[in-house]
């Protein structure tokens, strides 16, 4: 166990109450916005306290509510890296970067050695509004990196760049990440930067955590409501359980069978990996009420065949694909995931 982190703390109406390890990897908190993804870093790296609880890093104690400890956050030695960056203004590249450096025997030769690490050469006596939003997010890492941190706090890297530059840094992150060698924490709602850069995934929502693990177990399994759209599944209806291997689903009113399942059920989501146009197991069919084209495939957007105001099924099909009036689709009881 690397990091522990088990807070509570209220803030208004909001509670927030999360619980979870790390241990030398990624992790990301996932969640949509206000769900408390950055407040959880806030508390950890000390700029916000918890009302009670605990946070270990390395065996080392940063709070401690039972026992009195809260540790100022100069002597984490936790890193953050904000949103907008934070530099100063008023100060140059290098100077920005010295301002982390602790060994200060050696911080001219430790910052020679960043700056070229970071490819910020030719850039040392520049001013951050000289500079580009790639080149402010390498000096910000670069600050951070020269403090020796025990551990590295990401919140919303790329939420300010645009969307090639966004995939650009995306590498160089995951170099930064791979040469610190240490536990890092990557807080965003964008689950393709989730699945490019991190080991696990804790899905947050109203300030806990619903779930957590691996992530392709929680991109291909999601356990919750919250994880199934998060992970971007489309076709999630609420249902009615019938018996252990039958629901009702509401959304496409239809009675569908399922894989045994001896827990209540309130909604389900469908795995299109496994779903087949034509016959086959819990066979829908569907007529097409509309067709959106996307840069490389269409999405047909498709209601039961039905007098019922019920829902959409949205099937995702190749440009070429032809589509008639009405669509079968076979939904086999394996593409059903329930949700608690």
């Amino acid at each position: 166990m690397a990091l522990l982190v088990d807070i509570e703390k209220k803030l208004g109406n909001f509670y927030l109450k999360t619980k979870f390890e790390t241990n030398k990897g990624v992790l990301a908190l996932l969640g949509s916005s206000g769900c408390g993804k950055s407040m959880t870093l806030k508390c950890i790296a000390g700029i916000e306290k918890p009302d009670k609880g605990k946070i270990i890093l390395n065996g080392k104690v940063l709070f401690d509510s039972d026992k009195h400890i809260n540790l100022p956050p100069q002597k984490r030695m936790v890193g953050y890296l904000f949103q907008q960056y934070a530099l100063f203004p008023n100060m140059t590249v290098e100077q920005n970067i010295i301002c982390g450096v602790r060994d200060k025997k050696h911080r001219n030769e430790i910052l020679k050695q960043t700056i070229s690490l970071m490819r910020l050469n030719g850039m040392e006596k520049r001013y951050s509004h000289q500079i580009s939003g790639g080149q402010q997010q390498r000096v910000a890492l670069a600050r951070i990196l020269v403090s020796k941190p025990e551990l590295l706090l990401l919140d919303e890297p790329f939420s300010a760049l645009d969307s090639h530059l966004r995939f650009e840094l995306e590498q160089e992150v995951r170099d930064v990440i791979q040469r610190f060698g240490k536990d890092v924490i990557l807080v965003t709602h964008n689950r393709d930067e989730v699945f490019h850069l991190c080991n696990d995934i804790a899905i947050m929502n109203n300030g806990m955590i619903e779930d957590i693990g691996e992530k392709h177990r929680v991109f291909l399994e999601p356990k919750t409501m919250e994880s199934a759209i998060l992970a971007g599944y489309k076709n999630i209806s609420p249902v009615k359980k019938i018996d252990n291997e039958h629901i009702y689903s509401e959304k496409w009113d239809k009675i569908l069978k399922i894989n045994k399942c001896d827990y209540d059920i309130k909604n389900i989501c469908v795995k299109m990996s496994n779903v087949s146009i034509g016959n086959g197991e819990n066979e829908i069919e569907f007529r097409v009420k509309d067709i959106i084209e996307n840069p490389s495939s269409i999405t047909a957007m498709l209601k039961p065949i039905s007098d019922k105001d019920i829902g959409m099924f949205y099937l995702e099909l190749e440009k070429d694909a032809t589509i008639t009036d009405k669509i079968s689709v076979a939904i086999p009881k394996e593409a059903i995931l329930p949700l608690k």
